[in-house]
C-alpha cells in the first residue's frame, strides 16, 4: 500500500483464464515505433530521477542510490515531468494503435499524479510522509533475495552512505512549523531508523564473511544512525510551535482526485455516495449482530467478535490464513493465479508502522521473488489494555488477509508484472491498487468466504466501515474543517474501531488526504462489474471481469470503464 501509495507499481497478466468471455486489452493497428520509443525514455527518464522506484521493480543497477530531494532537484524533476506532458499531449494521436493511445491517456495520468503531490501539494516540502514513501525504505536490500547477500550488503551500503546527504535535505526542505500529527509521524518514522540500522541491518547481513565488507557496513552505519536521530530531534523540537493547518482545502482536494483518479464528480456528490455506503454496512452490521448477540449493543458484539484473538498472534494467524484463502479463490474461481510466487508474512520494520498492515510485493524485473506481508504490532506506548485490543480477531484478521495477499494487492500485483501493458507493469494508481483490494474483501463474503458465519460477516464490515469512515474524514477534514478529534471520535462511534486504531487512523487522514480512495475505488470497481457483468451472465461472468480488470495495468479507473464498456463510460458510481 503505498500506505500512502501514489503510483506504486503492480499488476497484470496477459489473461491466464482462458473464458472465451474475458475481456483483452484493446487491439488495433501495429501503431507507432516512435511511441514505444518515447515511452519506453519516460521509463528510463523516470528511474533515474527516482532510483528507489526503479530498485523496487527490479532494476538493480539502481541500488543504494536515492533520489536528489535538493529544492533544485526537485525544481527540475518538476520541470521534466511538465515537458514529457508536453511532449506526450503533442504526440499525434492518428498514428497510435488503440493500446497506444490507451497508454497515452495512462502516461498522462501517471505525469499528473506526479505533479500534483510535488507542485500543487508541495509535498517535499511540507510532509515528512512524502519521503517515506519515495525512497528512504531499505527493506528491498534485506529481504528479497533478489541477488546474494554480499551484492544485497554493498547495494545497503550504498543507501547508508546517501543517508546523511538525505535527511540534511529533508531538514532545509521541510517548511516550519508543521502539523502536530506530521511532527508524530516523522518523529516515529524517522526515529525509528538508528536503531534499526544498528540492530535490524547489522543482523541481516551477519552471514556475510569478508571482512571488508563488514568493516564498510560498520563504519556507514553510525553516520546514517546519527543523521537520522538528528533529524528526528530536530522535528520533535518543532512540536511547542506545532499547528493543525493540515488541510488541502477544498479546490486542491478536487484537484487531487481529477488529477491523480481522473475523478472529476464533484465533492459534495462523493460525500453523499460514501455517507450512502456508510449506511448500507452499518445496516447490514446491526442485523447481523441482532443475530450473533440478541440484545447487545453494536459495540458488544464487535467487541466478542474482536476478542476471539489468532492463536500466536497476528503475524502466525495471517499465516495459517493464507493457505485457505488461496484454495477458496481457485475452487470458486474467482480470478487467475498467474505464477508461482509466494507470500511470506512477518513483522512490520519499525519505522513502517504507522498502519497495522501492508504487503512488499517485487517488481516486474524481479522474477520469481516471494512477496512479504507485514503486520504491525502495538505501539508500545500505548496502555497494555489498547495494545490488546489493537491485535485484531481472527475474522477481522481474515479479511486483512484477504485484501493483502489473496486475492487482494498480491494476485493484483501477479498480473501486473505480466501486463501486456509494460506501462502498466511499472504504475499504478492509488484508487486502483487499494480499490482493488478493498473491493476483494467484499467479493470473497459475497463468494462465501466463511461460509455464511455471523462472525466472518461481522468481520468483514469492520473492514468496511473502517474504509468508510476514511472516506468521510478524508473529505472532511481536508475540505470542512473536521478536527482530528472528530475524525477520531467518527471511527470510535461508526467503525467501532478500537482507542489505537481510531487515534492512528484519523492522524493519517491528515497526512494521507488520498485514504478516501479505498472505499472511492471500491465503489467504482462494484459499479464496473455491474455494469459490465449485467449482459455477459451476472455472477458466472465474475472470473472474465476480474481478470480483465487487472489486465489494464493500474490506470485510473475511469480509464478502465471507458476500454472496458467500449463507450465513454457512463457514471462512476
Amino acid at each position: 500500500m503505498r500506505h500512502f501509495v501514489r503510483a506504486i507499481a503492480m499488476l497484470l497478466v496477459v489473461l491466464v483464464c482462458g473464458c472465451e468471455a474475458t475481456p483483452a486489452p484493446p487491439t488495433g493497428s501495429a501503431g507507432s515505433a516512435e511511441w514505444v520509443e518515447r515511452l519506453r525514455q519516460f521509463e528510463e527518464g523516470y528511474f533515474a530521477r527516482n532510483p528507489p522506484f526503479a530498485v523496487q521493480k527490479g532494476r538493480h543497477e539502481f541500488d543504494g542510490r536515492l533520489p536528489d530531494w535538493s529544492a533544485t532537484g526537485i525544481r527540475a524533476t518538476v520541470q521534466w515531468l511538465h515537458a514529457q506532458r508536453t511532449q506526450a499531449e503533442a504526440f499525434d494521436q492518428n498514428a497510435l494503435s488503440a493500446e497506444q493511445r490507451f497508454e497515452r491517456q495512462y502516461l498522462l495520468a501517471q505525469i499528473d499524479t506526479d505533479l500534483f503531490w510535488l507542485e500543487d501539494a508541495e509535498q517535499p516540502f511540507t510532509n515528512p510522509a512524502y519521503y517515506l514513501d519515495s525512497g528512504l525504505d531499505p527493506s528491498v536490500y534485506l529481504t528479497r533475495p533478489y541477488a546474494s547477500a554480499e551484492t544485497r550488503l554493498k547495494a545497503f551500503i550504498g543507501y547508508a552512505r546517501a543517508v546523511p546527504a538525505a535527511a540534511a535535505q529533508i531538514r532545509v526542505n521541510l517548511r516550519t512549523p508543521l502539523p502536530k500529527s506530521f511532527i508524530k509521524y516523522g518523529v516515529d518514522s524517522f526515529g525509528s531508523f538508528p536503531d534499526f540500522y544498528r540492530k535490524d541491518a547489522a543482523k541481516a547481513f551477519a552471514e556475510v564473511k569478508d571482512p571488508t565488507l563488514q568493516a564498510e557496513l560498520a563504519s556507514t552505519i553510525e553516520p546514517a544512525a546519527r543523521a537520522m536521530q538528528d533529524l528526528t530531534d530536530w522535528l520533535n523540537s518543532g512540536l511547542p510551535q506545532a499547528t493543525e493547518n493540515f488541510a488541502l482545502g477544498p479546490v486542491k482536494f478536487a484537484d487531487m482526485l481529477r488529477m491523480t483518479e481522473r475523478v472529476t464528480t464533484p465533492v459534495a456528490t462523493l460525500e453523499s455516495v460514501g455517507r450512502a455506503d456508510l449506511a448500507r454496512n452499518l445496516v447490514a452490521l446491526k442485523q447481523a449482530c441482532a443475530e450473533y448477540l440478541p440484545g447487545a449493543a453494536i459495540e458488544a458484539c464487535v467487541a466478542k467478535v474482536e476478542a476471539d484473538k489468532p492463536t500466536g498472534g497476528a503475524v502466525e494467524g495471517a499465516r495459517a490464513q493464507l493457505g485457505m484463502l488461496r484454495q477458496f479463490v481457485v475452487d470458486h474461481d474467482l480470478v487467475g493465479i498467474p505464477g508461482t510466487e509466494q507470500a511470506l508474512v512477518a513483522e512490520a520494520p519499525p519505522y513502517q508502522r504507522s498502519n497495522f498492515a501492508y504487503i512488499d510485493i517485487p517488481g516486474p524485473y524481479d522474477k520469481g521473488m516471494p512477496s512479504v506481508y507485514y503486520i504491525a504490532p502495538p505501539d508500545p506506548s500505548w496502555s497494555k489494555a489498547d495494545q490488546e485490543a489493537y491485535v485484531p480477531g481472527k475474522s477481522v484478521l481474515l479479511f486483512t488477509s484477504a485484501h493483502e495477499v489473496w486475492p487482494g494487492h498480491f494476485v493484483q500485483f501477479l498480473h501486473a508484472n505480466r501486463s501486456p501493458f509494460d506501462f502498466g507493469r511499472l504504475f499504478v494508481g492509488y484508487a486502483y491498487a487499494e480499490g482493488w483490494a478493498h473491493y476483494t474483501e467484499e467479493m470473497m463474503w459475497e463468494a462465501g468466504l466463511g461460509n455464511g458465519a455471523l462472525e466472518a460477516h461481522i468481520g468483514q464490515l469492520s473492514e468496511a466501515l473502517l474504509r468508510n469512515v476514511r472516506f468521510l474524514c478524508a473529505i472532511g477534514m481536508h475540505t470542512q474543517g473536521m478536527s482530528v478529534a472528530s475524525c477520531e471520535t467518527l471511527f470510535r462511534e461508526q467503525a467501532y474501531q478500537d482507542p489505537g486504531s481510531a487515534r492512528q487512523q484519523a492522524a493519517r487522514g491528515t497526512y494521507d488526504p488520498a485514504y478516501l480512495n479505498y472505499t472511492m475505488g471500491k465503489l467504482m470497481i462494484r459499479k464496473l462489474r455491474a455494469d459490465w457483468t449485467a449482459n455477459r451472465g451476472g455472477r458466472a461472468a465474475w472470473r472474465a471481469f476480474h481478470d480483465g480488470f487487472l489486465s489494464y495495468g493500474g490506470p485510473p479507473i475511469p480509464l478502465v470503464r471507458e476500454q472496458m464498456l467500449g463507450t465513454a463510460g457512463g457514471d462512476l458510481f
